[in-house]
């Protein structure tokens, strides 16, 4: 109980901190219309990635029913978004993964660690009953921006 009041005390003081001016949401071109969540929003040099499904860009269609297809093309969002917003894969510090099935992790991985193939970001990967669109991975990303 006592850890949940820091961390909250913690979240305050950071949220606290961030000015309006600060604060720029990234809207890539061909998004999809009418989600109530930013793709990516940047407060100083760090951006934050909304989680990334596998949809073909621009579209609500999953590239793939495989999991690797899926982990893939998610990844291939994620760098497309961050080379939008001045940043690239190099400059990721942290990702979470979310799967359906905790039984596509090694499949998922096989796939993540080709796009993270030297200093790979820090990651948390957890599993749940499921994912917007019926998707099976999801994939948040935070990173650094400009100099």
């Amino acid at each position: 109980m006592i850890s949940r009041l820091f961390v909250g005390i913690g979240l305050l003081a950071v949220a606290g901190g961030v000015r309006a001016q600060d604060r720029q949401v990234v809207q890539p071109p061909g998004r999809v219309a009418g989600l109530p969540f930013s793709p990516a929003v940047r407060v100083g040099n760090m951006l934050y990635l909304s989680g990334q499904l596998g949809l073909v860009p621009g579209t609500p269609q999953l590239a793939d029913t495989g999991i690797a297809g899926q982990t893939r093309q998610a990844l291939e969002n994620v760098k497309a978004l961050l080379v939008y917003a001045g940043s690239s894969l190099e400059r990721v510090v942290r990702c979470t993964v979310f799967l359906t099935d905790m039984r596509d992790y090694g499949k998922m991985n096989e796939v993540y660690a080709t796009y993270f193939p030297k200093d790979p970001p820090a990651r948390s990967t957890v599993a749940g009953s499921g994912l917007a669109l019926g998707a099976r991975v999801e994939i948040e990303c935070m990173a650094t921006v400009g100099g």
